[in-house]
């Protein structure tokens, strides 16, 4: 199984980035998927979770409205748009798979969220 992340970086606040991961070794299709993200002292946290086909979505509390979670089943791809920034969200975004009693975690991409 292997995670790959990408579409990080620094924007002002307001402003909006899409992370992506890439997903291979597994059947990609058939497990639900997760962004989770971990800011500087604080503990890992779930941000969102897409159903194995799309048809069900949750989100923290702290990004409903402005980030949405995706998929492209041919693509093998997960991904993530977030809108109307803040400083607040800055964090090492990460992608995440559970499958067969089994965690596994990409490499992370950094969101830096600052004027």
């Amino acid at each position: 199984v292997q995670l790959v992340e990408s579409g990080g970086g620094l924007v002002h606040p307001g402003g909006s980035l899409r992370l992506s991961c890439a997903a291979s070794g597994f059947t990609f299709s058939s497990y639900a998927m997760s962004w989770y993200r971990q800011a500087p002292g604080k503990e890992r946290e779930l941000v969102a979770t897409i159903t194995s086909h799309g048809g069900i979505t949750n989100y923290a509390d702290s990004v409903k409205g402005r980030f949405t979670i995706s998929r492209d089943n041919a693509k093998n791809t997960v991904y993530l748009q977030m809108n109307s920034l803040k400083p607040e969200d800055t964090a090492v975004y990460y992608c995440f798979v559970k499958r067969a009693s089994q965690y596994y975690w990409g490499q992370g991409t950094q969101v830096t969220v600052s004027s």
